[in-house]
């Protein structure tokens, strides 16, 4: 067994879209209309879909707004210098929820971003 892919619904996809490949560096893997169901999936994620887990975002048409709910928490993003990265995330436009720093009681490195919908990208130094 694997973890396949984490789906997050969003409100615009051709912005979420764009969010996760120009200011995370995803790529976009592949994409789908479902006109009967009246949906549209996309798949992102940063290699091969067979190799990884993906990131799968739904754009249901006719939905304007969802509500996170307590129970989400985040997604993690695995980055060389989380300092780096950040600056390239804010320099694109993207909103940085926490600044890069330790973290509290512990010395691993993260910071914390938010995707156009609001969602939370914990980015983790891998070194």
């Amino acid at each position: 067994m694997r973890l396949l892919h984490t789906m997050l619904r969003v409100r615009d996809l051709k912005r979420s879209i764009k969010f996760y490949t120009e200011t995370l560096g995803m790529n976009l893997i592949r994409s789908k209309d479902y006109p009967s169901g009246r949906f549209t999936l996309a798949f992102l994620g940063y290699g091969y879909e067979s190799e990884n887990t993906v990131l799968e975002l739904t754009h249901n048409w006719d939905k304007k707004n969802y509500d996170h709910g307590d129970g989400y928490g985040h997604i993690a993003v695995g980055v060389e210098d989380v300092y780096e990265a950040c600056e390239k995330i804010r320099l694109a436009g993207g909103i940085i929820d926490r600044e890069p720093g330790p973290m509290k009681f512990g010395d691993t490195v993260l910071a914390f971003v938010k995707d156009p919908d609001g969602y939370k990208i914990e980015l983790l130094s891998e070194n």
